[in-house]
């Protein structure tokens, strides 16, 4: 079936911001997504959670604009953010006739945030308690900074998640802290801001040079490239918790992203645990683990560096012996798909007809659009040839992959019940 390419044009501002625009006259509305390339892995170990901290902080007032929220409401728009290891997003929706508002709000606050204490105390006390809520109060809620101290060196940024590694650490950082995070990172020279909706090109460029053009560039500061320190031989812990039954998670070393193998891992991934014809339903939780896996899953955490791919089941008993054995049945799940010939041509097709159904499907909505052209712009990637690189791969490269990820030392991570 031949598909419609999505319209993509592109512009670049003289202060090194770069526009990425798609064109939808299907609706009314308008997506606008900032991308600035930062992310907690440009932390410090010793102050951490300041990139999470500040995305909370680009909604406490600007210079010009005392009220984000309610100027943006008022145009009958919203917005939401998110922060990873590597990128902090920014994105609104609002009618299109209304653009100009969201560039204005989003053009202030990368000239430059209010910064006020009592923002900043605001703010602190949210992310708090975010921490709480989400790290300290939830079952399996501390499972991100155990199983990344297991598989990364303690010098590396991403042996901590985006939420730090204490709440200490967010209660700590000053002004003076967030100034110098703010200048040192976020800038039009870091940043993809991506359009999408009833908005012509010409339009978008007119927009985006009238509000963004004055905002001068920074310099800003160079990523440390740092070894991941993976383990060298198999690493195992256990921890005792409040929660109300076993869980098992085993995280692999994988390619960075990008790198030759990346998109293979991911693959190899939905070959395991996509949909119910997937080899971890069948073979393990409807198969050999019956009555002991209640459900197992596989998945990458896609990041710039080094990553991880995890393999991850639920338990109904938490028994020694029983947990040693559904280590055994996903370790010995996942080896399959070293044998040569293992993948078949069918199995490898049907994964990457739905991984094409999902993307095209995604792509259809003005904010998706928005926020997968903004990725691919700051990948240098074309959002077209997304199907076509992927269903490059054979059963041979998925296998090769397979190989060099499931022979590496490993790191497993238990948690059971008090």
């Amino acid at each position: 079936m031949n598909f419609k390419p999505i319209p993509v044009e592109r512009h670049t501002l003289p202060n090194g911001l770069r526009l990425v625009h798609s064109y939808d006259p299907t609706t009314a509305m308008a997506a606008v997504d900032v991308l600035y390339n930062v992310g907690a892995r440009d932390e410090s170990r010793s102050l951490t959670g300041i990139a999470h901290l500040f995305e909370h902080l680009m909604f406490g007032g600007s210079l010009n604009v005392p009220d984000f929220d309610g100027e943006l409401e008022d145009a009958g728009g919203q917005s939401n953010a998110w922060t990873s290891n590597d990128f902090t997003n920014f994105y609104e929706t609002l009618p299109a006739q209304n653009l100009d508002t969201a560039l204005h709000l989003e053009s202030d606050r990368m000239l430059s945030p209010a910064f006020s204490e009592q923002s900043l105390q605001v703010q602190r006390d949210v992310v708090i308690e975010e921490f709480k809520q989400t790290c300290l109060d939830r079952p399996y809620g501390h499972i991100w900074h155990d199983l990344r101290a297991l598989l990364y060196s303690q010098d590396h940024p991403y042996s901590w998640p985006t939420l730090g590694l204490t709440p200490e650490h967010v209660a700590g950082i000053t002004l003076d802290d967030a100034r110098r995070w703010f200048f040192s990172h976020y800038a039009p020279n870091n940043a993809v801001l991506a359009i999408a909706g009833n908005v012509t090109f010409d339009r978008a460029c007119r927009a985006a040079e009238e509000w963004f053009a004055d905002v001068p560039p920074r310099e800003i500061t160079p990523r440390q490239e740092i070894d991941p320190g993976f383990p060298r031989e198999d690493v195992y812990a256990e921890q005792r918790s409040n929660v109300p039954v076993p869980l098992l998670i085993t995280a692999y070393p994988m390619a960075a992203y990008g790198e030759e193998g990346y998109f293979a891992a991911d693959t190899l991934t939905d070959i395991l645990s996509a949909g119910r014809a997937s080899r971890l339903v069948n073979n393990v939780t409807n198969g050999s683990g019956k009555g002991l896996i209640a459900g197992a899953d596989a998945s990458i955490i896609g990041s710039e560096g080094p990553g991880m791919l995890l393999l991850t089941a639920t338990l109904a008993s938490n028994k020694d012996e029983d947990i040693a054995r559904a280590h055994t049945l996903l370790r010995d799940e996942a080896l399959r798909l070293t044998e040569p010939g293992n993948i078949s041509f069918h199995e490898l097709e049907r994964t990457l007809n739905n991984f094409e159904a999902t993307f095209r499907f995604s792509n259809t909505g003005y904010l998706a659009r928005a926020i997968n052209l903004a990725q691919a712009e700051i990948h240098c990637e074309d959002l077209n040839r997304t199907v076509t690189d992927r269903r490059r791969l054979t059963g041979d490269d998925l296998t090769r992959t397979a190989s060099e990820i499931f022979s590496t030392p490993s790191a497993t991570l238990v948690y059971r019940p008090v």
